[in-house]
This record gives structure tokens, sequence and C-alpha cells, in this order.
């Protein structure tokens, strides 16, 4: 048998930067943008279902600037209540992520418009969001449970909602729409999940 002896080495030194995280990514984004000021955000990971949220929040009249060799993105925020209406439905491709957590933040905003997406995405349910998000006042229309999901402003209440299944873009959803209610708002789920939002 052969044997090969490697001599020892110097210890491994460097750096090590790991790409950004999706879920993080997102809510990053679209909580800068909901802010007043500018916010920088590093490691932002730039994917295609990042880059449909860039794009809806652009059309709501937010001013972004992406540095995409670096990963920075730098976001000037326009306040809860400073998204502009769109001119056109808002197209969120084929990420649920987008369309679930803007639906919270434009009933929050109380911004009317049109929630869209690829064929793939107008398939999915989005009855767990539509269903809460109308106990708390949102006036939301649906093709059944499904988008495009059609917005217009209307007062938001505060509500005590236990999630049937555990679920972070959900709970995400009706903690953006609770910045707007008029008192406080509790939920509850069955088990846990991601708590990016929270953090």
């Amino acid at each position: 048998m052969d044997k090969t002896i490697a001599a020892r080495t110097a210890p491994l030194t460097g750096d090590y930067f790991p790409q950004g995280d999706k879920s993080l990514s997102h809510r990053a984004l679209l909580f800068a943008s909901l802010a007043e000021g500018t916010s920088v955000i590093r490691r932002f990971l730039v994917g295609g279902v990042t880059r449909a949220m860039l794009r809806c929040l652009r059309q709501l009249g937010v001013d972004w600037t992406l540095d995409e060799a670096a990963h920075v993105l730098t976001v000037h925020g326009r306040g809860l209540h400073g998204f502009r209406p769109p001119a056109e439905p808002l197209d969120c491709g084929n990420s649920a992520t987008t369309l679930r957590l803007l639906a919270g933040a434009v009933a929050a905003a109380g911004v009317p418009c049109v929630l869209t997406g690829s064929e793939g995405l107008r398939r999915r349910p989005m009855g767990r969001i539509v269903e809460p998000l109308r106990a708390m006042g949102a006036d939301v229309d649906a093709e059944g449970d499904r988008a495009p999901l059609a917005f217009r402003p209307a007062p938001l209440h505060p509500i005590a909602y236990a999630l049937p299944v555990a679920s972070a873009q959900v709970k995400s959803c009706l903690l953006l729409a609770a910045l707007a209610a008029d008192g406080p708002t509790a939920l509850s789920e069955p088990g846990p999940s991601r708590d990016h939002t929270e953090r």
C-alpha cells in the first residue's frame, strides 16, 4: 500500500464572508422602506425573489441603490404612510414571500394597489393572509383565495388571532399590518416558526 505523508502546513487564515440570507434580506429591505431616513444593508442577497421586492418597492416610490459587486443596498425609507399608489399592479414574480409581506405593508400604509405575480404564484392559496387581514378591517379583494389581491385604503383594528399553521410569512404579514392598527394585536402559533421579523 502506498502512503503519502503530508508535511505540516501553516494554519488556515483569511476572511470569509458568507452569502446573505434570502429571508433576512427580504425583511431588511421592506423594514428599511417603512422606516424614515436612509438605511444601509450589507451582504444583501441579490436574487430573483429579492429583485421582485426591489421592483415592487420602487413602484411604491421607494428610492434605493444597489452595489451588486459589494452586496450593499442603500434604501431611502418613506415612513409607514409614505408609499405612493403605483401606476401598475405590483408584479411579485414567483415570490410568495414578496406578496405576503407586501400585503401586510400596503394594508398598513393604506395605499391602493394590486398585488399579482407569475402564473405559478397566482395558483398558490392566499386565504391564510386574506382572512385575518379582513378581520383587521383591510379592504382586499381576491380571486377566490388567490392572487391578484386588490387593496383599498381602510382603517385597521387590532385582533387576537391564532394561526392555524405555524408560518413565518403569515405571521410577518400580520405583524406588518398591525403597525397601523389602533391597538395591540396578539398572535399565537401552534408551533415555532422562524422569528426573523420579531428579531
